[in-house]
């Protein structure tokens, strides 16, 4: 278990804390977004970049810029994979070694590899599916998320928060949203090259959309009209800080899975994904033929262990009374932003 005593947080003070908590979304659109940020936060521009920089050197803010949001720009898809223990690290490497696995996490199961893979197309994705299958020689469970009732890592850590958004309890913004295996994005070539050119982040400066403009060779008028659309049309989830939620002490998560009844799928999922302790609820295809009879899946972030399982405990005994399994995470094997390396391609 982490606490707040860890040096990550003596190592701040309340103008980082107001950075790390007040802008995970919400950071400007505009040529020069740190005037706005300083003049709120009561600083000069050039401090306002340069603690950002320092958060992130620090590895308390993982990446600056933009979540972009995979299932709309191209096809993604959880994926698992049974690997034996004795070839436990040979497995892992081939899986990380795809540039389109952004993450990838050993957990207490049988199942007991759990990765994300998030290519141009349908197609794409699940020829690498295939790729993985034929190298390492575990048969690959693919779960393709099909609804979303709530995703979003954005929550606040400088706090004494046992669990993620413990202290935003009045939060009921759960909905339910159909996710297409087929989308593509529809991208202008204009956005296919932004979201190319901001993946890994934005460039630390007063002017970070400038930065961008020159990168890919376009007005930063039209830049900026760019990302306000893909903002809008959710291919950009939030422009933010981007924390590192091991680092800042939520170490402590599980991932459990419900066997719901398919005509209280939308109903209970909603419900679920509306609690101020459920920072991930959606909806995969059950793989009954793989001996999956799980259709809903939630995530809960803490800080201690014991609060995880307690509302889990909540979970189902108020809100999900199904049969479930808890899998817990042991291990991060890989863990980078999503690639979309082959979206121009596509």
């Amino acid at each position: 278990m982490s606490t707040l005593s860890g040096n990550w947080r003596e190592a701040i003070d309340d103008v980082d804390a107001a950075l790390i908590d007040g802008y995970q979304s919400g950071f400007p659109i505009d040529e020069r977004p740190f005037r706005r940020v300083a003049a709120d936060l009561g600083i000069d521009e050039s401090t306002a970049v340069d603690r950002v920089r320092a958060l992130r050197e620090s590895g308390i803010v993982r990446r600056f810029g933009a979540v972009l949001n995979p299932p709309v720009i191209g096809s993604s898809t959880l994926a698992a994979v049974r690997a034996p223990a004795d070839r436990f690290d040979e497995v892992a490497a081939v899986i990380n070694d795809y540039r389109q696995v952004n993450h990838n996490y050993a957990r207490d199961h049988e199942w007991n590899m759990w990765f994300v893979v998030t290519a141009g197309s349908r197609d794409a994705r699940d020829d690498i599916l295939a790729e993985i299958e034929d190298r390492t020689g575990c048969t690959v469970l693919n779960l393709p998320m099909l609804t979303d009732y709530y995703i979003d890592l954005e929550f606040p850590v400088v706090n004494t928060d046992r669990f993620a958004r413990e202290s935003l309890a009045d939060r009921t913004d759960s909905s339910a949203t159909r996710i297409s295996e087929t989308a593509t994005g529809d991208l202008s070539p204009l956005e296919a090259e932004l979201l190319l050119e901001i993946q890994n982040g934005f460039p630390l400066s007063a002017t970070p959309y400038r930065d961008i403009a020159e990168n890919v060779g376009y007005a930063v008028a039209d830049v900026l009209e760019a990302l306000e659309r893909l903002r809008d049309t959710g291919c950009i989830k939030r422009i933010g800080c981007v924390v590192n939620h091991v680092v800042t002490g939520f170490d402590a998560n599980c991932m459990v899975v419900w066997n719901v009844p398919d005509e209280s799928l939308d109903e209970w999922g909603e419900r679920a994904g509306g609690l101020p302790y459920v920072t991930l609820c959606y909806h995969r295809p059950r793989r009954p033929e793989q001996d999956w009879p799980y259709n809903l899946f939630t995530m809960i972030h803490g800080r201690d262990p014991a609060a995880v399982d307690e509302k889990i405990d909540e979970l189902a005994a108020d809100y999900l009374p199904v049969d479930h399994e808890r899998l817990y995470s042991t291990e991060t094997l890989k863990q980078t932003g999503a690639r979309y390396d082959d979206l121009l391609g596509a």
